[in-house]
């Protein structure tokens, strides 16, 4: 199994705590919550070229921290969200993305079924501290 993999579909706990910290850009957290259901599909980074993309096009646009570029949430993979309400915490350094999906799935992971979910598919079992798939 890659190492990717092992983040992705594993059993063991790796967060990353120092993302944020080598992250060279100017860019703030960006919950994204489905509209209808209320469900957190997934956190991301905006910068300002970002985030006067998706104020202009209706559309989830981030800053990718991987790949130091403007990622278009479905640009490649069809899997898009329309961007109702952008939502501003009190000490303006962080935003929720308010959006309902179209077409397409939510993820760039799948199930087993090979269905699509969202991106918060596993739970910590607070005693073993390791992950629990909850969408098989």
């Amino acid at each position: 199994m890659s190492s990717d993999n092992l983040i992705e579909e594993g059993s063991g706990l790796h967060l990353d705590f120092s993302k944020i910290l080598s992250i060279k850009n100017d860019v703030i957290p960006c919950a994204v919550q489905n509209i209808d259901s209320g469900e957190v599909i997934l956190v991301a980074y905006v910068n300002d070229e970002a985030l006067k993309l998706a104020l202009k096009t209706h559309t989830a646009v981030f800053w990718s921290t991987s790949r130091n570029e403007l990622w278009e949430k479905g640009k490649t993979s069809g899997e898009t969200f329309t961007l109702l309400e952008v939502l501003v915490n009190c000490e303006q350094n962080s935003l929720v993305y308010k959006v309902r999906p179209n077409a397409g799935g939510i993820c760039h992971t799948k199930n087993q079924n090979g269905d699509s979910r969202n991106c918060y598919y596993r739970s910590v079992d607070f005693s073993s501290t390791s992950l629990k798939n909850i969408d098989l």
